[in-house]
């Protein structure tokens, strides 16, 4: 099983809206099948494991880190396709939460005489496909905040410099997270001050950029950014007020940006939670915030930060520094957001501590 969620985990941010799943057959203490969902979710991980272990799957055991599915799709059920090879014991992580699934799968199994063992390794798994189970629960995507900052919480100097607060491992360990992520969010200012391009430089790993977002009411980004400049080659979206000038609107989306239009929150931005369903109905599952301060609060206030990916400097830039994020409301600690430190690693002379809310 630890196999197949390592071959799952290689998957992340190039399934969706599909889960990434890993499928190890073994048979006499031999692996003879392995496989893990194919990019756009086609063809499943079980699939890909049965093609090529062919004959050898008679008789033989599945791992699969998700429940093979049941219902008929794109492509027949996974469960019918064990069934047909032959297996004679299937061991399943986790029972899957699609409505459409939901133990049918392993029922199905269980109803052609195949031994059937659940809930090895689920922690791992659900871990690892939070992002499919939080868009099926609240139909929206996980949200991971990647923050880099000096020792006192600062993002850049008071003149806004910013390039570069951490060092190149902490930057490197950056772009992997990009590559995990179906999607990545800044706000305008940001997009605008630092100029970023969204993808991923790390070589071998370019065509695994994700979808790039940009929250943007007053539509201050310029027509020759870059985001807006490369849209036509790499995919990117504009979320903006229904309430903007048509014209600028038109030549965004001539420039082949994806313009969605949002209502506004209470406070007359872009209402975090609305932006967070539309990317859900567009099948993104795992979403990275990387700033700037604004969007960062008003998803604090909104309670829509799933993970925190920190990453801390070795240096102090001082109180008239740019914070991290701006102030959200907080009257009292016991209502402060609350995170549970699940990892750490030190990265050259910078630290990156992973948290985790439960969901």
């Amino acid at each position: 099983m630890d196999a197949a969620l390592s071959l799952a985990a290689r998957g992340l941010g190039t399934t969706s809206p599909n889960p990434s799943v890993g499928c190890v057959i073994v048979k006499n203490e031999r692996v003879v099948g392995r496989g893990r969902t194919q990019p756009g979710g086609r063809p499943h991980a079980e699939t890909v494991a049965l093609e090529q272990a062919g004959v050898s799957a008679k008789g033989a055991t599945a791992y699969v880190t998700l429940e093979p599915c049941s219902h008929h799709g794109k492509t027949p059920p996974c469960c019918e396709a064990l069934i047909a090879a032959g297996i004679t014991r299937c061991v399943v992580a986790m029972e899957d939460s699609d409505t459409r699934v939901q133990g049918r799968g392993l029922k199905t199994l269980k109803d052609a005489g195949i031994e059937v063992t659940i809930g090895i390794r689920q922690h791992e798994a659900e871990e690892l496909n939070a992002g499919f189970f939080t868009r099926n629960r609240h139909g929206r995507p996980l949200v991971t905040l990647k923050v880099a900052t000096s020792l006192d919480g600062r993002i850049a100097t008071k003149s806004g410099q910013s390039k570069w607060v951490t060092g190149e491992a902490a930057r490197r360990a950056g772009h992997m997270l990009r590559v995990r992520n179906d999607a990545i969010l800044v706000g305008s200012g940001t997009a605008v001050i630092d100029n970023p391009r969204l993808d991923v430089r790390l070589p071998g790993l370019e065509d695994k950029s994700p979808t790039r977002v940009v929250m943007d009411g007053r539509l201050r980004l310029p027509l020759t950014h870059d985001l807006v400049a490369r849209a036509k080659e790499h995919k990117t979206i504009l979320m903006t007020f229904k309430e903007n000038d048509t014209s600028r609107l038109n030549a965004y989306k001539d420039a082949g940006v994806d313009v969605c239009l949002i209502d506004k929150d209470e406070d007359g931005y872009i209402s975090p939670l609305a932006a967070l369903k539309e990317l859900g109905s567009q099948g993104v599952t795992r979403l990275l915030v990387e700033g700037g301060s604004h969007i960062i609060g008003s998803l604090f206030k909104a309670d829509l930060i799933d993970r925190i990916v920190w990453f801390r400097a070795s240096k102090v830039i001082g109180g008239d520094g740019l914070s991290a994020t701006t102030g959200f409301g907080l009257k009292s600690l016991s209502l402060a957001p609350r995170f549970t430190l699940f990892n750490v690693a030190k990265l050259g002379d910078d630290m990156m501590e992973s948290y985790h809310r439960d969901f």
